[in-house]
């Protein structure tokens, strides 16, 4: 396009000098006419160009906005995969604590009704608010302290699988003030997440203990849907260290 456009020149140039030789308008109105169309081919290859640059700048835009689309979609998939897989944790401790009951409940339930009535003791009444509590008693001095004392294994199992429910269940939401929630979200410090657990925690949390965890961003826990542990109290503490930096920086 360059090419026709210095030819255009050329010959308007060459139109000139013959119109100054020949003292013919003609060639000069020629030399007008090239020298038009020669700046019209000029500005059609620059609108070319410019559109060809503008195409170019829009593709990788368009690219990039893809990717970003697709990461969000993930990152949302991901927490309503953690949120569905907290629910059923959840579930499913709920079903263990209420077979651990009904099994203490048959174990207590057994050993009232095989336990032999000793001569001189008495039957506690029916009625009373406790099953476990019509065990017989003794009339004083028969006592036999060389009897060994009979537990039930059901029954320590029971007891210890108690203290071992409640160290499992989910600790409670730490509810968050206005003004920590405006610092925590724009926060880059690190936490840490535990799958299938719906709360973040402080690195020295107490209920993490020996569990596999996942540190994370507070500003990304907070996008995926995790939410405060209330034993540690994550929010209150890195709102309090964000303010105590800010305050030691202005000082100085």
């Amino acid at each position: 396009m360059l090419y026709i456009v210095l030819i255009l020149v050329l010959a308007a140039l060459a139109g000139v000098v013959t119109a100054l030789i020949t003292a013919n308008s003609l060639w000069a109105w020629i030399s007008i006419g090239l020298s038009v169309f020669a700046g019209i081919v000029l500005f059609v290859d620059w609108m070319r160009r410019r559109s060809a640059a503008h195409s170019a700048t829009e593709e990788p835009s368009t690219a990039e906005q893809a990717v970003a689309e697709q990461d969000k979609d993930e990152k949302t998939a991901k927490a309503d995969d953690a949120k569905t897989d907290a629910a059923k944790a959840d579930a499913a401790e709920d079903a263990g604590r209420a077979e651990s009951d009904v099994d203490a409940a048959d174990t207590a339930d057994t050993v009232a009704d095989d336990a032999e009535v000793t001569p001189g003791t008495e039957p506690v009444e029916a009625g009373t608010k406790d099953a476990t509590s019509t065990a017989m008693l003794p009339a004083a001095g028969e006592l036999d302290d060389d009897r060994p004392v009979v537990v039930d294994d059901a029954v320590e199992e029971t007891a210890a699988a108690e203290p071992r429910a409640r160290t499992e269940a989910t600790p409670g939401e730490e509810e968050t003030d206005a003004a920590d929630l405006l610092i925590v979200s724009e926060l880059d410090a690190e936490v840490v997440v535990v799958d299938e657990y719906p709360r973040y925690h402080l690195a020295d949390c107490g209920w993490l203990a020996d569990r596999d965890t996942i540190p994370i961003e507070v500003a990304e826990a907070r996008e995926l849907g995790f939410t405060p542990c209330a034993r540690c109290g994550p929010d209150a503490s890195l709102a309090a260290a964000h303010r105590r930096r800010g305050k030691s920086r202005a000082d100085r």
